[in-house]
C-alpha cells in the first residue's frame, strides 16, 4: 500500500517541477490547447447535426408515428454524443501528447536531466517522423486494450449491485493504469523501452501506478482541467518511470551521503 502513496507522491512532484519551471510549463500548455479547441468544436458539431446524422441513418423510421420517431431518434442522438464525448475522453491524452511529441519530449528530457545524479538524460537516435510514428502505433495499440476493458466493465455494470459499486472503481483503476503509460511512455520510449515491456514493468508495480493515475484520471474528468496538469503529469510520470527503472536521483544520492556521514 505504501506505492499508492508513492505514485500520488509523483503526481505532486512533476506539478511542483513545472511550477518551478514556468516556461517549460508554458509550452506544455500548447498541445493541450490545441487539442482541446479541436474536441470542442467536435462535439459542438456533434450537438448540431447529431440528429441529422441519426435521421440520415435511421430512414426505416420515417413513417413511424409520433411520438415514437422522435423518442427513438432522441435516445440515439444522446447515445451518440455520449460516445462521442467517451472517445473524447479516452483519447484525449493519446492525441494530446502525439500533438505536444516535441513539447514534452523537451520537458521530459529536461526533467530527467535535473533529477540525475551527473545531469544527462537519455536521448532518442530515432528522428522525429520514426518517434511520432511509434507513438501513435503505441497510443492505438493501448486505445484498443482500454476499448475491451470498457465493454468488458459496460457489460458488468448491468449485474446488480456489483454493476453499481464495485465496476464504477475498477473502472478508475483500469483508467489510472492506462493513463499512467500513456504519459509515462514519454520518458520509457526514450529510453527504447517497448510497449510490451512497459506494460510488464507497470504491471510489476500496480499500486504505484494506481497511486499516480487514478487521481489523475478523476481530475481530468473536470472540464479544461487536463489541460492545466498536463504538463505536470508527464514531469511525474518521467519521474515515476525512473522509479520503475531503478534509475538513481540526486536527491536519493544526497541523502544517502546525509545518512553516511552522520
Amino acid at each position: 500500500m505504501r506505492d499508492l502513496g508513492v505514485g500520488f507522491g509523483y503526481l505532486l512532484k512533476g506539478q511542483r517541477w513545472v511550477a518551478r519551471h514556468g516556461r517549460r510549463y508554458g509550452f506544455g500548455l500548447l498541445p493541450g490547447l490545441i487539442t482541446l479547441v479541436v474536441y470542442a468544436a467536435a462535439l459542438v458539431a456533434l450537438a448540431v447535426w447529431g440528429d441529422d446524422a441519426v435521421g440520415w441513418a435511421t430512414p426505416f423510421a420515417d413513417d413511424w408515428s409520433s411520438p415514437w420517431r422522435g423518442l427513438f431518434r432522441g435516445f440515439l442522438t444522446g447515445v451518440l454524443f455520449a460516445l462521442g464525448l467517451l472517445l473524447a475522453v479516452l483519447t484525449f491524452t493519446a492525441v494530446t501528447l502525439l500533438v505536444g511529441q516535441p513539447f514534452y519530449e523537451s520537458l521530459s528530457e529536461q526533467v530527467d536531466a535535473d533529477v540525475s545524479p551527473d545531469g544527462t538524460a537519455p536521448r532518442s537516435d530515432l528522428p522525429l517522423w520514426r518517434e511520432l510514428w511509434i507513438s501513435a502505433r503505441d497510443s492505438l495499440r493501448v486505445l484498443v486494450r482500454a476499448g475491451l476493458w470498457g465493454l468488458l466493465l459496460f457489460a458488468c455494470g448491468f449485474l446488480p449491485f456489483v454493476g453499481q459499486t464495485a465496476v464504477p472503481v475498477i473502472g478508475f483503476f483500469v483508467t489510472g493504469f492506462f493513463l499512467t503509460e500513456e504519459l509515462a511512455a514519454v520518458a520509457l520510449q526514450r529510453r527504447g523501452v517497448e510497449l510490451r515491456a512497459r506494460l510488464a514493468l507497470l504491471r510489476s508495480r500496480k499500486t504505484l501506478v494506481w497511486g499516480f493515475g487514478t487521481p489523475l484520471g478523476l481530475a481530468f474528468l473536470v472540464p479544461f482541467v487536463a489541460v492545466f496538469l498536463m504538463p505536470g503529469a508527464v514531469a511525474g510520470a518521467t519521474l515515476l518511470a525512473r522509479d520503475l527503472l531503478g534509475e538513481e536521483s540526486a536527491a536519493e544520492r544526497s541523502e544517502d551521503g546525509q545518512e553516511v556521514t552522520s
